[in-house]
């Protein structure tokens, strides 16, 4: 049996499980992050000292080489998380959380390839014989750039994580089967990313946009892990959204029916 078909059954079968494995991932998502982010990269880049950061780097290899691992599993739960919200919220609008997944999947995908320039330090800073010809504060300062560079792609994935939480809460708003209350939180945490659209603004108000989000997807985390969905009206949007399908393919075939008809009174 296929992986594909094993997931299908899980959804149909029970919405409150899907909930639960998605709360999960994106816990793990949000602590994978932090760790990262927090204790790795706050911990050994200094911002504006190029020599403090390559000295931080070069001590730390393991710590380095570790911070960029849980990066990237940090990617992988979050393209995973995506996917099962774009499911999780197709009965409260399938065509938005089609649109909402492609927008999270491009924040992802930029977000993880900023991840690159996470590493590069490393192979600058290695000692290599051909980059001999730089200087040692030249590698540093360029171990340096390759690290801003990592944080303002990390910056613009931001943005499209902020329309992601838009079309996301606006979905859970919208929905019968989640409080709206988290839907209302995971919008204005998404207005508050989209300040990333102009990098200062969004440097200058990160520490307070980055504590409401982390009580926007605490809150959400917390309640499908613990509570879940209902069940009875995650159904009943899927059943309706089946019935809508079903009305419009009928429409469908009748109208086609009725061209082929005129054809053929034509002829």
């Amino acid at each position: 049996m296929g992986t594909g078909v094993v997931t299908e059954r899980i959804t149909e079968t029970s919405p409150r499980l899907q909930a639960r494995i998605t709360g999960a991932i994106y816990l793990l998502t949000i602590l994978t992050g932090i760790f990262a982010q927090g204790f790795v990269s706050g911990r050994l880049v200094v911002d504006g000292d190029a020599a403090a950061t390559a000295t931080n780097i070069l001590a730390h290899r393991g710590l380095f080489q570790l911070g960029f691992a849980v990066y990237l599993v940090e990617m992988a739960c979050q393209i995973a998380m995506t996917a099962l919200f774009y499911d999780l919220l197709k009965p409260a609008g399938r065509s938005v959380s089609l649109v909402a997944a492609f927008l999270g999947f491009a924040g992802c995908v930029i977000k993880t390839f900023s991840r690159v320039f996470f590493i590069a330090p490393l192979f600058v800073l290695g000692g290599a014989h051909y980059l001999s010809v730089f200087s040692a504060e030249q590698l540093q300062a360029l171990a340096l750039l390759f690290l801003k560079v990592n944080d303002h792609g990390a910056a613009i994935a931001l943005v499209f994580f902020g329309f992601y939480a838009l079309l996301t809460g606006y979905l859970i708003v919208r929905s019968t089967f989640l409080p709206r209350i988290l839907g209302v939180l995971s919008v204005l945490g998404g207005l508050g990313w989209l300040s990333f659209l102009y990098l200062p603004l969004g440097y200058r108000l990160f520490p307070y946009i980055a504590a409401f989000g982390l009580l926007g997807a605490g809150s959400l985390i917390v309640w499908l892990l613990v509570v879940g969905v209902d069940e009875q009206r995650t159904m009943e949007g899927a059943g309706q959204r089946r019935m809508k399908a079903t009305v419009y393919r009928g429409r469908g075939a009748a109208a086609a029916g009725i061209v082929d008809r005129s054809d053929s009174a034509v002829h």
